[in-house]
């Protein structure tokens, strides 16, 4: 590859060139287009002004003010408080309904399961999903299985005070680590565990011994799930009839749990939320299931 600095001019085009060539390839020099260096030396005129109008320019420990003295922090302020001022009839109407008078209000309503959803997805959606579907672990909240109960009033609680959370009022049922503090055997575990699957009518292993597994069960289990398994929402104990897992329905889940225990935790909503905000969240999660009454 030769490589040749002369200038000359172009005999095709009559363009001197810049004196480059690269395997006989000439570099012409074409000046830039004049519409397109004016466009150029007006970016960088435009942005010398935006840099000593604005702030723009980061020193050791701060940065400039601007001369216009704006503030991204300040006009966010200012428009929330405009809306603020916009919502206030409806939110005081809001904040002093009930529940109930609430859910009777279709305008009240739209309005409550508005700003509901806005909270949700900025609180609750980390761990419930942006629709509420949920996640291993993580309770679906479309659907009408409630572990703590679906009535507007025991919604609020759970949103309130959570579930195994700092507050004192929160529900605090837990399933006990029967495997790990030695209070069933593997093989109990293995037993129960069929035993669970059958309730639901989920298929056993071969050779499974439902039996002994009623019996562990019975024991064990029915105190809080209830003698025929359908659960205990005082308790946050799961039905375990139907077809809805928290944690999923293989028999390896189900023995993991016998094992170590469950014990999920809800955070407490009661001081990090206004109670006109929880109200919202109330009535827009009671919205998605099975809408159970008081």
């Amino acid at each position: 590859m030769a490589h040749e600095t002369h200038e000359q001019v172009d005999a095709l085009t009559g363009v001197t060139t810049t004196g480059h060539s690269w395997d006989d390839i000439q570099e012409l020099n074409n000046p830039l287009p004049r519409w397109w260096l004016w466009t150029f030396y007006l970016t960088i005129v435009w942005s010398v002004l935006y840099a000593i109008a604005y702030p723009s320019i980061p020193l050791v420990s701060s940065y400039t003010r601007g001369l216009l003295g704006w503030h991204s922090r300040e006009a966010v302020e200012v428009d929330l408080a405009a809306l603020k001022d916009q919502r206030s009839g409806m939110t005081a109407k809001l904040a002093s309904s009930s529940l109930e008078e609430i859910k009777q209000n279709p305008e009240l309503f739209a309005f409550a399961r508005a700003q509901g959803k806005a909270s949700f997805g900025d609180n609750c959606a980390p761990c419930h999903g942006a629709g509420g579907a949920g996640a291993k672990g993580y309770p679906n909240l479309n659907d009408d299985d409630w572990l703590w109960g679906g009535s507007l009033a025991q919604i609020e609680q759970t949103i309130r005070y959570g579930v195994r959370s700092t507050s004192d009022q929160g529900h605090s049922g837990t399933m006990p680590a029967f495997g790990r503090d030695g209070m069933l055997k593997r093989e109990d575990i293995s037993n129960v565990a069929d035993y669970v699957r059958s309730l639901s009518g989920l298929p056993t292993d071969k050779g499974a011994d439902l039996k002994a597994g009623a019996q562990v069960f019975a024991d064990n289990c029915a105190a809080c799930h209830g003698d025929k398994g359908q659960g205990m929402q005082e308790l946050g104990a799961p039905n375990l009839t139907d077809k809805i897992w928290l944690f999923g329905a293989d028999k390896a889940t189900i023995m993991e749990g016998l094992q170590n225990g469950r014990g999920g935790v809800m955070p407490t909503w009661h001081g990090r939320l206004d109670d006109t905000t929880i109200k919202a969240l109330t009535l827009y999660v009671h919205s998605l299931g099975g809408d159970q009454r008081p």
